[in-house]
């Protein structure tokens, strides 16, 4: 159906892949893979039509439709949702009017035996066939049906598109691409912005509707529940496997060992081949066979073996001034968007050098309350920043509002001031931006790329409490990592919007979850929110339905109007609800359940104890005279621990205690 035939591209004459060929075929499912900055994007956005190839082309017939999701777009704020939505039918809307148009003429007319007249009920019939063809008398039904598959709810169809988050924006447009069901789907990174159920209900509709669709994500389970095929861009080069994500990865293992057999085995020849020539190169009676020695190693074709990313990202943040004892201080905290109230009677405070969380099903109100923080938006309520407080904000789109028009040298040198100017270039290599990485347009750059061009610039000036909102999209695993032991070091305040269990763990010491209209804090790390939950990773706080809208406005009237201060559920107590005897089963589940418990109380015990021991021995330390950096980092570390520590040893005892008056 669309034939790519020996593609190549070329960077400031460095080519990116060359002689890339493979066919797309009708029901294709394709998983494009590849580490960031291997031309994953690039080749999808040449497919797409919208960039041209340095060499080769890209074959298909007039008739097929292409659908493209770009990682990032600008969209458009001046409509409502539903009239958004509908413009994926603007040419089923316009054979419509023409329809219209044409049976008005026939009314007027009486030249029933005129070419003319039988060339409009011609143009009707072909007219009326398209329709039917297309679906488009159920046109709404489906407007619907894609819409509420991707996590809206009717109340939204009316709501301009401007009060929706990027996330929801961007599934705006991935609605609109469904809707056309184009012949070729290319997505890129389309997960990004999806919840757990919308995620599942892409998958089905790829599935069972789509036709061809090449993807490009990071998202395992995503790759192995849609796509059947996949195709690594490696070392410039393209390798097509007809199976899914996982066996890719098991025969891709198995590939890059045969090279490195094959690799070894040719730079042994070659060894051997060079040692004979230099040993014999002055003996008049070997001449022939070290000239067919040299011969023979010109003609070698040096066999590659696939890139182990062996780069490394040395990410730091500058030391943070000194803030107030509390960075940030919320109390009665509201927003709403007309109608909507997003969230509303937010209170808590956050402490000098805490790392927190934001979590929640999406458009509950997370990025929004960072907006508040940032005074981006009006609010209710009262926001306080602290005595000396310096914020550094890494928005969702940040990678989005860099100036494409500029090189990536153009870009941090642009911002850099005093000294750290003359330290651009190595800045750049440390985030694996070098040679002649550094005079790419930044137009070019994959999402990645972009984001870790983004990073760099947040770290040019030191701040002591950073905002990042979904920092890890677009991201692979090792940078996430890298990214991760970064905000570990620093020792400022952090908050962080995220969807990612794996880059919290460890690295949060409070849950901030959003939902109903509220925003409630957790103690502990993210493991332990989940527990409290009963659930195993944040995308299940999409499958809990949050309260209905008549449930909130109740209880809103009920606390402003002095009712209730702190609303709670009626606990079931001996006094209202009989006894009943638990069964066998229950008895068990629930020895079970006390005997986890004080596991996990004595673990947080010993942890404690630990911690304390360790403390002590940094006190004597600091006593003796050792005020180095080191140890005086280390002991504050220690007491941040002790806190943690403290906070789970109080949620494990009142786990236990809740179990034992059950």
């Amino acid at each position: 159906m669309v034939s790519i035939n020996s593609l190549g591209v070329e960077f400031s004459a460095r080519p990116l892949f060359t002689d890339i060929s493979f066919v797309i075929n009708k029901t294709d499912k394709i998983a494009l893979v590849g580490k960031n900055g291997a031309g994953k994007s690039t080749l999808l956005k040449i497919l797409a039509g919208l960039q041209n190839p340095t060499s080769g082309n890209i074959s298909k017939p007039n008739e097929i439709t292409i659908g493209y999701l770009p990682q990032q777009m600008k969209l458009a704020d001046s409509t409502t949702l539903i009239d958004e939505t509908k413009k994926a039918f603007s040419d089923l809307i316009g054979i419509r009017r023409e329809i219209e148009d044409i049976n008005k003429q026939l009314l007027q007319r009486e030249d029933y035996e005129s070419d003319d007249y039988n060339a409009l009920l011609l143009r009707l019939e072909y007219l009326n066939e398209r329709v039917a063809i297309e679906g488009a008398e159920n046109m709404e039904a489906e407007i619907e049906r894609t819409l509420t598959g991707l996590g809206f709810v009717r109340e939204d169809f009316n709501r301009p598109t401007s009060e929706f988050s990027g996330g929801w924006r961007m599934r705006v447009e991935l609605a609109k691409i469904l809707l056309r069901r184009p012949d070729v789907l290319l997505l890129d990174e389309p997960t990004n912005h999806l919840d757990i159920e919308s995620i599942q209900w892409l998958e089905q509709f790829m599935q069972t509707k789509a036709k061809a669709v090449v993807l490009v994500s990071h998202d395992r389970a995503f790759l192995d529940n849609v796509t059947k095929r996949t195709i690594e861009i490696s070392c410039g080069k393209a390798y097509d496997y007809k199976v899914n994500y996982s066996k890719f990865v098991e025969l891709r293992k198995e590939r890059v060992e045969q090279q490195m057999r094959a690799y070894e085995n040719q730079q042994k020849q070659i060894a051997d081949i060079k040692d004979f020539i230099e040993r014999f190169r002055y003996k008049a009676t070997k001449a022939v066979q070290v000239q067919s020695r040299i011969k023979q190693l010109e003609k070698i074709v040096p066999i590659e073996v696939d890139e182990v990313d062996n780069s490394h990202l040395r990410l730091k943040f500058p030391p943070a001034p000194r803030s107030g004892d509390y960075p940030l201080i919320v109390e009665n905290l509201g927003k709403a968007y007309g109608d909507h109230q997003v969230f509303d009677h937010a209170e808590f405070t956050i402490r000098r050098g805490e790392k927190v969380a934001f979590v929640g099903k999406n458009g509950e109100g997370k990025s929004t309350l960072v907006k508040c923080i940032m005074g981006e938006i009006p609010y209710t309520g009262t926001l306080k920043i602290g005595h000396n407080v310096k914020i550094g904000y890494f928005a969702q789109n940040q990678a989005q509002l860099l100036d494409e028009s500029l090189t990536v040298f153009e870009t941090i040198d642009n911002v850099a001031v005093g000294d750290i100017r003359t330290k651009v270039r190595d800045i750049l290599g440390a985030f694996m931006f070098g040679g002649e990485d550094i005079d790419k347009k930044v137009k070019v750059l994959s999402g990645g790329e972009k984001t870790r061009l983004a990073m760099i610039k947040l770290l040019l000036e030191p701040v002591n409490l950073l905002i990042l909102d979904e920092p890890t999209n677009h991201l692979d695993m090792k940078t996430k990592d890298i990214l991760k032991d970064a905000i570990k070091d620093f020792d400022g305040t952090v908050i962080i919007v995220s969807h990612d269990r794996y880059f919290l763990d460890g690295l949060v010491e409070k849950v901030y979850e959003f939902g109903g209209g509220n925003v409630k804090e957790n103690l502990g790390g993210i493991y332990e929110f989940l527990r409290k939950k009963n659930i195993n990773q944040l995308s299940d706080l999409e499958l809990s339905k949050s309260p209905s809208s008549a449930d909130k406005a109740d209880k809103q009237e009920k606390v402003s109007s002095g009712i209730v201060t702190d609303p709670k559920p009626v606990e079931n107590t001996s006094e209202n609800k009989p006894e009943r005897k638990l069964t066998y089963a229950e008895q068990k589940e629930r020895a079970r359940l006390i005997s986890k418990a004080e596991k996990n109380v004595k673990k947080s015990e010993d942890k404690i104890s630990e911690i304390e021991n360790l403390q002590k021995e940094l006190e004597a330390k600091i006593s003796a005279g050792d005020t180095s950096e080191e140890t005086l980092t280390a002991y504050s570390r220690v007491g941040k621990d002790l806190e943690n520590a403290m906070s789970m040893w109080e949620l494990s005892q009142m786990e236990l205690e809740e179990i034992l008056n059950q």
